[in-house]
C-alpha cells in the first residue's frame, strides 16, 4: 500500500514537472515573406518596382527560425538593400532588391514586436521551486518513517 502510494505521489509529481515547466519554441512559422524596416514589418509583393528614389537600409539579421532584433528578415540575407519608391511614402510600402538591379514592393502592415527574450535564470529558480516543493514531502515522509523505526 505504501509503495503504491509513493509511486503516486512520483507519478503526481512527474506529471506536474511537465505540465508546467515553460516550454521554448523551437520554430517560428510565418505565412509571408516580409522585412523589418524602421520598427515596422513590411509584406513583400511579386509587384516589380522600377521607379526607385534612394537607398534607406539594409537587412541586418536573418532568421526563418525566430524573430531577431533590427532590420530583420525572413527570406532576404543580411546586406539586402532597401529603397524608398518615387511618390510613395515609406509610410506606405519600400522597395527591396531582390536581385542586382531587381526591386519589387514591400507594402507596410504594423508595428514590429520583438519577442521579450527569455530570462533563463527565471525558469531554472521556477524549476528548481517545482521540484523542492514536490520532493520536500517526500522527505518529510521517509524522516518521519526512519525516526518511528529507530524508537
Amino acid at each position: 500500500m505504501k509503495d503504491m502510494c509513493r509511486r503516486c505521489f512520483y507519478g503526481i509529481g512527474i506529471i506536474l514537472i511537465v505540465l508546467i515547466s515553460p516550454f521554448n519554441a523551437i520554430a517560428t512559422s510565418w505565412a509571408f515573406s516580409f522585412v523589418v524596416w524602421n520598427d515596422y514589418v513590411y509584406v513583400m509583393t511579386d509587384e516589380i518596382v522600377t521607379d526607385i528614389e534612394k537607398e534607406i537600409g539594409e537587412v541586418t539579421a536573418y532568421s526563418d527560425m525566430e524573430e531577431l532584433p533590427g532590420s530583420f528578415s525572413n527570406e532576404f540575407s543580411v546586406g539586402t538593400k532597401y529603397f524608398s519608391i518615387t511618390n510613395i511614402s515609406t509610410e506606405e510600402a519600400i522597395a527591396v532588391e531582390v536581385q542586382s538591379g531587381t526591386y519589387q514592393k514591400a507594402l507596410r502592415e504594423n508595428k514590429y514586436k520583438e519577442r521579450e527574450p527569455v530570462d533563463e535564470n527565471k525558469t531554472l529558480s521556477g524549476f528548481i521551486l517545482l521540484l523542492l516543493i514536490i520532493l520536500l514531502p517526500e522527505g518529510l515522509y521517509i524522516s518521519i518513517k526512519n525516526i518511528k523505526n529507530s524508537s
